[in-house]
């Protein structure tokens, strides 16, 4: 019996139980899944639940119901790759035939004194809740700060000002304009509806160091009820420590470059997906299930003692798509720019499909 173990049950890890479930050529398997959480969360709405517009229990998906796969809900402390080898809290050890690491990613604080220790997080649904708990008790006419001025920055702030429009909120972004990874067009129509919507933007922003409820802004200090971080991401630790053991190369946020066939190159049985395996494409959910689907096929063909195609089909994405608070939204499909409520209806009808199609 093939025994595959899973590290995360996010969008790849997800993906790739179901395929090898739906695969009547897949026979004589056993899928261990190993994820603290007792269900699949929607990460990509997680910053609706830290502005307190979605409860979480909308945010939670069941993992499959299925003989083949047993869901043991534990924190992983170590991956030890070469013994074949994973040791979880409860100091109970896994073996495994195949490996697929799924272990999503952290916030990265650029080494910014008091970031990782005196800011808010929507990196997890524990902690975007406690997220909310915060920001739901800032006093009226409050002062919130939102560090970092990409996707997830500017969701955030868009989505905290439909929650609470007694609040002040700051977004402070280091380049020159936020969403600076898309078009002209999209920026400036989001800076436009942030100016509309009395959401104050500081570009050029050096944030030097941050203490609790003070953000120093080029060494200058300002007071703040919250600050939630969402400047940069990197691989889970443990991931990285796999990268450091074994000197793998890495791209510049840290994703460990995998061979063509998804796996770490000397392990030809350790798979990676998502924010833990480096792409030409940006970290998405998207990419997550596109990596899952074809180490789906892989395993198969592994499986069954069939070789590997000597090339993988190209992986397309379909495009990215924000929103603005429930009615307003921005998006890039292709070479065509959205704005307005058709991207924000597009985004609301992929979330319910991704739900329905997930047993929800």
């Amino acid at each position: 019996m093939h025994h595959l173990v899973v590290l995360g049950g996010g969008y790849g890890g997800l993906r790739v139980i179901q395929r090898l479930l739906a695969d009547k050529e897949v026979n004589d398997v056993k899928i261990t899944l190993v994820e603290r959480e007792a269900y699949h969360s929607l990460k990509t709405e997680f910053y609706a639940l830290a502005a307190g517009t979605v409860a979480d229990r909308h945010l939670r998906i069941p993992f499959p119901d299925d003989d083949r796969v047993e869901h043991i809900c534990e924190t992983v402390t170590s991956i030890d790759i070469e013994a074949q080898q994973v040791e979880l809290k409860s100091g109970n050890v896994l073996s495994y035939d195949d490996l697929l690491i799924g272990l999503g990613c952290e916030d990265k604080h650029h080494g910014v004194p008091g970031a990782q220790e005196k800011t808010l997080s929507i990196q997890s649904m524990r902690r975007a809740r406690k997220t909310n708990q915060i920001i739901q008790n800032v006093p009226h006419g409050g002062r919130v700060a939102i560090v970092g001025g990409g996707l997830s920055g500017v969701e955030t702030a868009s989505e905290l000002r439909e929650s609470r429009t007694d609040l002040d909120i700051r977004l402070y972004d280091r380049g020159e304009n936020i969403l600076s990874m898309f078009p002209p067009k999209l920026y400036n129509y989001v800076t436009d509806w942030f100016i509309d919507n009395n959401i104050t933007i500081i570009n050029r922003a050096n944030i030097t160091e941050v203490d609790w409820k003070t953000l120093y802004n080029h060494g200058e200090p300002e007071e703040l009820d919250a600050i939630i971080w969402t400047a940069g991401i990197q691989p889970n630790k443990l991931v990285r420590d796999i990268s450091e053991r074994h000197h793998l190369e890495t791209d510049r946020i840290g994703r460990v470059q995998v061979t063509k066939y998804h796996t770490i190159p000397g392990f030809d049985n350790v798979f990676m997906v998502g924010d833990c395996a480096a792409s030409d494409h940006a970290p998405s959910a998207q990419l997550a299930e596109a990596q899952g689907d074809q180490i789906a096929v892989l395993l198969r063909h592994k499986w069954n003692g069939q070789p590997y195609p000597e090339t993988m089909p190209k992986m397309k994405l379909k495009g990215v798509l924000g929103s603005l608070g429930k009615k307003h939204g921005f998006g890039l499909m292709g070479e065509r720019q959205l704005i307005g409520r058709v991207p924000r209806v597009l985004k609301s009808g992929v979330l319910w499909m991704y739900k329905h199609h997930s047993g929800s």
